[in-house]
């Protein structure tokens, strides 16, 4: 039996589709997490965008548990959600303190958090964020969470598409303008570096970031330098 019902989150949905134009991407957002986390049954849902360091950031949270999640795997650098961005496809686990990919993030992430999934947010072919959700206790995630998963993420990157064509000057357009300029140099230099030093997508996103952090440089300005050949 699918978790989802699929007439609920066809109805869900459309009533966001519906709802006059926000003109505020943030608020926006933030009403989507409440729809997912209110129609799914999940303990927590939240919305992370990646900033022009290529860090991801908590843009919307449906509790504090939520953000703590978000936060933790910005901390660590690792994490369901944070592999989600950079490999672009969903993520998630039954159990995040007994599955071994991601031995840091239970140092740091709040105790009410075990079950999470992740689902990449799209705009203009490319990852810019994620949609994340939580369970308090471990759960077997199936296709239909994992397929309303992605209806909501596509719903998010249509209203992130709506708040560029409007050119809202707010941080949250800034940060998905920066995105979608610089996602490809970026995915090519993170291709590069796992092919020259044998590594991963997220080994190589995390050397990408240090390196620009040691550097005083913009991750995007490095990932041109070695897509120029001067790495």
């Amino acid at each position: 039996m699918m978790h989802i019902d699929v007439e609920a989150l066809g109805a869900s949905l459309e009533r966001l589709r519906e709802t006059p134009h926000e003109t505020d991407v943030a608020r926006a957002l933030q009403r989507v997490v409440s729809s997912v986390d209110r129609l799914f049954g999940y303990d927590g849902a939240g919305i992370m965008l990646i900033d022009q360091k290529e860090q991801l950031l908590s843009i919307a949270a449906s509790d504090e548990a939520g953000r703590s999640l978000e936060e933790a795997q910005a901390q660590a650098e690792e994490g369901p959600c944070y592999d989600t961005y950079v490999l672009g496809r969903p993520v998630h686990t039954k159990d995040v303190r007994s599955d071994t990919r991601w031995p840091h993030l239970t140092q740091v992430l709040d105790v009410r958090v075990r079950a999470v999934a992740g689902v990449p947010i799209l705009l203009g072919g490319s990852p810019v964020g994620t949609l994340n959700v939580y369970r308090s206790q471990p759960y077997g995630w199936d296709d239909s969470d994992m397929s309303a998963l992605r209806a909501y993420a596509d719903l998010v990157g249509e209203l992130m598409a709506a708040a560029l064509s409007s050119q809202e000057h707010s941080v949250t357009a800034a940060q998905l303008q920066y995105a979608l300029d610089y996602r490809v140099a970026i995915e090519r230099a993170i291709g590069y570096l796992m092919a020259t030093h044998g590594v991963d997508a997220v080994a190589a996103f995390n050397r990408l970031r240090k390196q620009a952090r040691d550097s005083r440089r913009r991750v995007a300005e490095l990932a041109a330098e070695i897509l120029g050949g001067d790495a």
